[in-house]
């Protein structure tokens, strides 16, 4: 078929927005993290592919399985020139004076995120909480227990346990509705948490009937990615080892997720009998906010356009007449080529009426300059004759 170019008219062209809602779960159990109940796996050059722990994804999937060292692993470099281009990570100052001109810049891959948890005991220093106290006051329309300090606790003082979850995770926002935390004991569930009110409030609703059923053990920072446990009250009365050190404990929800990248080692070599957190273990589910843009293009083929085609299937071969020219000393003539009918007919002879029909298979889309920047191909050709139009409809994820 011919090159036809035809211009997107103003109603051809639509944008909007996708707004979907992945889900996402991590299980906890002695200080190792599975995303999505993923295990390890060894690659080629690895032990562990992508190339990151068990919990952590790889942020653009570089360096999946390669060795080791600088000669296997490919990493981000700048050479210091009179440009200043540097990392967003080094200052100024450091540019300046720690690198000579000429000197390469480094950087590492893969660069990695999973969720992390921080817990505070009663009175300690938590600059991670006191940088949110205007982000919890924001949400104080949405429930009295967002409030930082008022007579259901005060946050910069309270045994208070924080998770964070990179938006990597969630897009936008954690979906309103969605979360649910289950802490389990030798396989048993304990305690459940859901913010089944839609208003961040994390409520205890399993088992049911149990001590402080339906009480608020938290509070869910949706637009932040942030979990913000303060639930005191023992859901369980296994005392284990929660803090890493030698003392034990009661399960509470102020230990929910220990283990999960705080620093908190598992207890290898060790067995449940010996009051570890091998018997400890925790999910966290929720689902994420995401937007998608979305290009809608409409693209026409009119009646009585788009019925030609360069193609030489469109010719007429079995006549030589139709594609010999008349050649001799002083002439040059191209003879008239039939274009070949494909019109179903009931019989051999005669054949049926001739009609020009070409196959539409795909469709090319330019830019102002007329660059092919995309091509979209239908999945089986469309029969195009002269007296039908057609519009196909292109989208595309932005």
């Amino acid at each position: 078929m011919p090159n036809c170019l035809y211009k997107f008219e103003t109603d051809d062209v639509f944008h909007n927005r996708i707004k979907t809602h992945p889900e996402c779960e991590f299980y906890i159990y002695d200080s190792v993290v599975y995303y999505k109940n993923r295990s390890l796996q060894s690659g080629s050059f690895t032990p562990s592919v992508p190339n990151v722990k068990p919990g952590f994804v790889n942020l653009y999937e570089l360096n999946v399985d390669r060795l080791s060292g600088d000669t296997g692993l490919i990493y981000p470099y700048l050479t210091k020139t009179s440009n200043v281009e540097s990392f967003k990570t080094v200052s100024i100052s450091h540019f300046h004076t720690q690198f000579d001109y000429g000197t390469k810049v480094t950087g590492t891959y893969p660069l990695t995120a999973s969720i992390d948890r921080e817990y505070f005991a009663a009175s300690a220093t938590r600059k991670h909480v006191d940088a949110l106290k205007n982000v919890f006051d924001y949400y104080l329309p949405m429930s009295k227990h967002y409030k930082f300090s008022s007579s259901l606790g005060e946050k910069s003082s309270q045994a208070l346990n924080l998770i964070s979850v990179p938006s990597i995770f969630y897009g936008s926002s954690i979906k309103k509705g969605s979360v649910d935390l289950r802490y389990y004991v030798t396989g048993t569930l304990v305690g459940q948490l859901k913010d089944e009110n839609r208003n961040g409030e994390l409520i205890q609703v399993a088992p049911y009937g149990s001590t402080n059923s339906g009480s608020v053990a938290g509070t869910v920072l949706y637009n932040e990615g942030f979990l913000c446990l303060t639930g005191a009250w023992e859901i369980n009365d296994r005392q284990l080892k929660y803090t890493g050190g030698d003392s034990v404990d009661s399960g509470r929800w102020l230990y929910f997720g220990v283990g999960a990248n705080d620093g908190i080692t598992g207890s290898s070599g060790e067995t449940a009998s010996t009051q570890t957190r091998a018997s400890a273990s925790f999910s966290m589910a929720f689902s994420g906010t995401h937007y998608v843009p979305v290009l809608t293009m409409m693209a026409h083929a009119q009646k009585g356009k788009l019925n030609h085609s360069n193609n030489p299937t469109y010719i007429d071969y079995e006549s030589s007449a139709s594609f010999l020219p008349l050649t001799g000393t002083y002439v040059y003539l191209e003879r008239d080529r039939t274009i070949k009918n494909i019109v179903s007919a009931s019989y051999t002879e005669p054949t049926a009426s001739f009609k020009k029909i070409t196959y539409i298979s795909k469709i090319g889309i330019y830019d102002e300059y007329r660059n092919l920047i995309g091509v979209a191909t239908v999945a089986t050709p469309v029969k195009k004759e002269e007296e039908i139009d057609y519009t196909f409809k292109l989208k595309l994820d932005i």
